[in-house]
Formats: C-alpha cells, sequence, structure tokens
C-alpha cells in the first residue's frame, strides 16, 4: 500500500488504508478500521474499531469516528465534529453490544463542532452547519443548521444553496437542475 502516515501517527494491524491516503500528526487507527483512497485524515484523528470510511474523505482536525460510524465516499468532516456511539451512556453499565450505526452518506458535509447523535443517517450531500446537533435522519441535499437541528432549504450536490422558486430550479454555480416533490429533492 501507498498511503502516508506522520511519524506521530499510531496505526493498528488490521488495518486497510487505501493509496493516496494520508494520516497526519498525532491521530490513531484501530485495528479493524477501513481507510479507502485519497482520503485526508488531518491532526488528532481518531478513527475506532470498524469504522468505514469511503475514498475521498476529508476529516479534519480533533476529530473522533467511534466505532458504528460510516462515511461513505467524498464526505467532509469538518473540525471537533462529535459523534456519540451509545444513546444512554453510563460509565457504570458496559454498552459495548449497544453501538448504534450512524452513517454519513456520499458527498455529505458536516460542519465544523457540529454533534452527531449516534444511529442517524444523513444524507447524499446535505450540508450540516456548523454547531449543529444532529439527532434524526436528514434527507439528501438537505440544508441543516441549529441547535436543535432544523432543515431550512436544499443545496446542491456542488454545494451551493438552491433557490427553489418554480418546479424546476438550476444551481447558480453548476447549472444541475432540481425540483422539489414530496418534501424530497430530486435531480431533472
Amino acid at each position: 500500500m501507498t498511503f502516508f502516515a506522520d511519524k506521530t501517527a499510531v496505526i493498528d494491524s488490521n488495518v486497510e488504508i487505501g493509496n493516496g491516503t494520508k494520516v497526519w500528526h498525532f491521530s490513531h487507527v484501530m485495528s479493524e478500521a477501513r481507510i479507502g483512497k485519497n482520503c485526508v485524515i488531518g491532526q488528532n484523528v481518531f478513527v475506532g474499531k470498524n469504522v468505514k470510511i469511503g475514498d475521498g474523505v476529508k476529516i479534519q482536525n480533533n476529530v473522533s469516528l467511534y466505532e458504528g460510524v460510516v462515511c461513505e465516499d467524498e464526505v467532509f468532516i469538518g473540525p471537533s465534529v462529535v459523534f456519540t456511539n451509545v444513546k444512554t451512556p453510563r460509565a457504570f453499565i458496559e454498552r459495548k453490544n449497544e453501538f448504534l450505526k450512524t452513517i454519513i452518506s456520499k458527498g455529505a458535509t458536516v460542519g465544523a463542532n457540529a454533534t452527531i447523535v449516534c444511529g442517524v443517517r444523513i444524507g447524499q450531500f446535505a450540508l450540516i452547519g456548523a454547531g449543529a446537533l444532529i439527532s434524526k435522519d436528514i434527507d439528501n441535499h438537505a440544508l441543516v443548521i441549529g441547535n436543535p437541528s432544523k432543515q431550512v432549504g436544499w443545496v446542491c450536490k456542488c454545494g451551493q444553496r438552491l433557490e427553489l422558486k418554480n418546479q424546476i430550479s438550476s444551481c447558480s454555480r453548476c447549472s444541475l437542475k432540481y425540483k422539489e416533490e414530496l418534501g424530497q429533492l430530486l435531480n431533472v
């Protein structure tokens, strides 16, 4: 394999890391984790046991991805994003058999300091604003902000906020066309 790992990074045995991936300072990748090709794992990132990271994923500094987290291809995780893996943790009760799966779907962005409560799915190309608290599933292309979080619009595959003025609208940045139907955003 041809990946780069800084000399301060800790890479446990039985790990898969794809070609072109970079693992930066003070990061730790635990056994049985899988990281795809051409990823960037920033400084002080923890990748837990059995975590799955697709191709082209960028994880910024100070993020811990615990067992149960799946990042599909081309996901962006901003600095200091928080993931959980147990809904009702207690220090005095072992709940490793209760880890919930959290899926960040292809092309989604999670902004800095957002908190993702376990057991949710963030849809393809969704954009989660900085500091948002996500405790329920998020639709594809949804623009979500706040604590508690709420959807405030839609974003294009390229990340541009969409202005849906009529049945079919074009992205002002890349010209992809969309329409909103039954509460979902559809490509035209």
